[in-house]
C-alpha cells in the first residue's frame, strides 16, 4: 500500500484544527462564562444546557457512527460528511455566539435550540473525521503519525486562537456581546474552511467490511468488547480532566486573580493562560510517537502521561491565589500539558487498535461506531464536567441571570471566599482525582501494543 503524502497528513490535521482547535476549544473554555456572564443564563440553566445537549450526543454519536459505516459515495465512506458538513458547522457555530435581544425565556429557547443543533452538526462531521484514521492506512506506525498530526493541528490552532482571542476582542471593540458575535463569524468561517480542506485532501485507501443491513448487533458487540469498554472509560476521564480545567479557567482569572494580569505588555486573560498549555501540547503531541517507542508501548506511555497530570494538578492547589504567582501557575499549566500532549494522540491510535480487534473478532467493520465512542466520550466528559462546574459554583455562592425588565445580565457573588476555593479546587484537585482514576483503568485495559 502506497505511503501517505505529507499533504494528506497536513490535511488530516486541518480537520482537528477546525473541530478541536476552534469549535470545541471555544465551547469548552469560553461557553460557561459566556452563558452566565454575557448571554445571561442562570447557573442552573447553563448547567442543564451543557448537560442535556451533550448527553443527547451519547445517543446520536453511536448512531452517526453506524450511519457513516454504511455510507457509499464517489467521495468514499467518511469524507463526504466533512465535505458537505463544513459550511453548516461554521454557520451554526457563528449563530451560537450571537446574543439575541430577548428576555429570559427567549434567551433560554434560543440557547437550547442552537446548542442542540450545533451538537448534531458537530457529530455529523467529527464522527466520520475520527473514523477516517481507520481507513487511510493499515500501517500502525502511520496511524500513530496521522494521530500525532491530528493533535498537533488541534493544539496549534488552539494556541493561535487562545493567544489572539483577547486582542481580537479589543480589535472588534464594543460590548462583549458584539465582540463574541463578530468572532463567531470569523472563527466559524475558518473552521468551515479547515473541515472542507480535510475532506478534499485526505484519501480512503481501505474499504470497510460492511454489514449488509442495519442491525443492533454491532452496538451489543461493543459491550462485549473489553478493550472498547476500558478505553471508552479512559476517554471519558481524559475529557473530565480537560473539561474541569478549561471550563473553570475563565472564572479563575476573573474571581481568583481579579481580572486579566498584564506582565511586560503581555495580557494574560483566561485564553492566554491556557494558551501556554496548548503550545506545550502541540510540541509534546508531536513527540508522542517517539515517547511511545521509548517506553515500549502505548499503554505504558499513557500511564506515564497520566502520572504527570496527577502530580502537577495536586501541586497547583498549593500555589498562592495571588497574581504575583502568575508565572508559577503558568509553569504548572505547562508541566500538566506535557502529560496531556503525550496521551492525546495515543487515545485515538488506541481506538484504531480497538477497531482492528473488533473487525478480527466479529468479521465486519465497525470502525465508525468504534470511533464515534471517542467523540461520545469527549462530549460526555465535557458535559458532566461543564455542568458540575456550573452547579458547584452555584452551590458555593455564584448567582447569574437576565433582568426580566432591562434584559441585562446580572451576576452576584454571595460568598466570595467559598467561590474562590471552589474554583481553585475545580482547577486542581478534581482533575487530579480523575488522573488517578485513569491510571487504574489503564491497568485493566488488555491491549498492550
Amino acid at each position: 500500500m502506497a505511503k501517505a503524502k505529507l499533504s494528506e497528513k497536513i490535511g488530516y490535521a486541518l480537520g482537528d484544527a477546525a473541530a478541536g482547535g476552534i469549535t470545541w476549544k471555544v465551547m469548552s473554555i469560553a461557553f460557561p462564562l459566556f452563558f452566565t456572564n454575557i448571554f445571561g443564563l442562570t447557573v442552573a440553566d447553563t448547567a442543564s444546557l451543557m448537560l442535556i445537549a451533550r448527553l443527547f450526543d451519547v445517543v446520536t454519536d453511536p448512531i452517526m457512527g453506524a450511519i457513516a459505516d454504511r455510507t457509499q459515495s464517489r467521495w468514499g465512506t467518511y469524507r463526504p460528511w466533512l465535505i458537505f458538513g463544513a459550511i453548516p458547522l461554521g454557520l451554526i457555530f457563528a449563530l451560537l455566539l450571537y446574543t439575541p435581544d430577548f428576555g429570559p425565556a427567549g434567551k433560554r429557547i434560543y440557547a437550547y435550540s442552537m446548542y442542540l443543533l450545533m451538537m448534531v452538526v458537530y457529530t455529523a462531521v467529527n464522527v466520520p473525521y475520527g473514523s477516517l484514521l481507520g481507513v487511510m492506512t493499515d500501517d500502525d506506525n502511520e496511524k500513530n503519525q496521522f494521530s500525532s498530526y491530528r493533535m498537533v493541528g488541534a493544539y496549534a490552532m488552539g494556541f493561535i486562537m487562545l493567544f489572539t482571542f483577547p486582542y481580537l476582542q479589543r480589535m472588534v471593540g464594543g460590548e462583549p456581546k458584539h465582540q463574541y458575535a463578530v468572532l463567531g463569524v470569523i472563527l466559524g468561517g475558518v473552521a468551515a474552511l479547515g473541515t472542507l480542506a480535510c475532506g478534499l485532501l485526505t484519501k480512503e485507501r481501505l474499504k470497510p467490511v460492511r454489514a449488509e443491513k442495519f442491525s443492533f448487533k454491532p452496538f451489543a458487540d461493543l459491550f462485549r468488547n473489553k478493550p472498547w469498554v476500558y478505553l471508552t472509560l479512559i476517554g471519558i476521564c481524559t475529557n473530565f480532566f480537560n473539561g474541569f480545567r478549561y471550563a473553570v479557567a475563565a472564572y479563575l482569572m476573573e474571581y481568583c486573580l481579579h481580572g486579566d494580569v498584564t506582565v511586560m505588555g503581555l495580557v494574560i486573560n483566561y485564553t492566554v493562560f491556557m494558551m501556554f498549555g496548548e503550545a506545550t501540547c502541540m510540541i509534546f503531541g508531536g513527540l508522542s510517537p517517539w515517547f511511545t517507542k521509548k517506553v515500549g508501548s502505548k499503554k505504558k506511555a499513557f500511564a506515564w502521561a497520566a502520572t504527570i497530570c496527577a502530580v502537577s494538578s495536586i501541586l497547583f492547589f498549593f500555589i498562592p491565589m495571588d497574581p504575583a504567582w502568575i508565572w508559577v501557575m503558568v509553569a504548572n499549566v505547562i508541566i500538566t500539558s506535557i502529560g496531556i500532549g503525550f496521551y492525546s494522540p495515543l487515545l485515538w491510535s488506541m481506538y484504531a487498535d480497538v477497531a482492528d480487534y473488533a473487525t478480527e473478532k466479529n468479521g465486519t467493520s465497525s470502525t465508525g461506531l468504534i470511533f464515534s465512542s471517542g467523540t461520545m466520550s469527549q462530549k460526555f466528559g465535557s458535559a458532566i464536567s461543564g455542568a458540575l462546574v456550573a452547579l458547584l459554583l452555584g452551590i458555593a455562592g455564584f448567582v447569574s441571570g437576565t433582568d426580566a425588565l432591562t434584559g441585562e445580565t446580572v451576576v452576584t457573588i454571595t460568598n466570595e471566599t467559598s467561590v474562590q476555593n471552589m474554583i481553585w479546587a475545580l482547577f486542581s484537585l478534581f482533575p487530579a482525582a480523575i488522573a488517578l482514576l485513569i491510571l487504574l483503568l489503564l491497568k485493566l485495559y488488555p491491549i498492550n501494543k
